[in-house]
């Protein structure tokens, strides 16, 4: 059996990673979704919230599963059995940023393979970073992220506009 992972941080969840896990579970027998922290980033949504995201969205998806994981990707990859690592690309800076990241991932553990996806061109602009820019600023989301997870947004945005206030 084929494993692979596809690790992000999912905050939110958005139509362009929904076209990578559908397009990556095909290439493999189970697909795991990762998610996990980032120091570098401020989530929006806590690591429970994005998780129950993405199960949500994923549930008529056969072989995938969603599991939380705040280590090396390489070493959540062994635990999961994983012989591959899924990532999307959207432009030229994504590639100069995962490529990189390959190449170190290669370094610590050269068994384990990263498949890179080009998003769908109507998909391709699509970064979480910037659906909550626009829905900080009022903006409509709906055509970036589904239905669902567009109300999780707006839910959020309203409870951070009380806490502000």
């Amino acid at each position: 059996m084929r494993t692979g992972v596809y690790p992000g941080t999912f905050d939110p969840i958005t139509l362009g990673h929904m076209d990578i896990i559908r397009r990556g579970a095909k290439l493999v027998d189970r697909l795991v979704i990762g998610v996990t922290t980032n120091p570098s980033k401020s989530p929006m949504f806590t690591v429970e919230e994005r998780m129950a995201m993405v199960e949500r969205e994923i549930d008529s998806i056969e072989g995938v599963s969603v599991v939380s994981f705040d280590s090396l990707l390489m070493d959540f990859a062994t635990r999961e059995g994983a012989s591959v690592i899924v990532r999307g690309l959207r432009a030229v800076a994504d590639f100069e940023y995962e490529y990189q990241m390959a190449g170190m991932n290669q370094q610590l553990n050269d068994r384990v393979e990263t498949v890179f996806l080009m998003a769908d061109v109507s998909l391709q602009p699509i970064a979480s970073r910037l659906v909550k820019e626009i829905a900080l600023y009022g903006g409509a989301i709906d055509k970036f992220v589904t239905r669902a997870v567009a109300a999780d947004v707006r839910d959020r945005v309203a409870e951070i506009g009380r806490k502000g206030s």
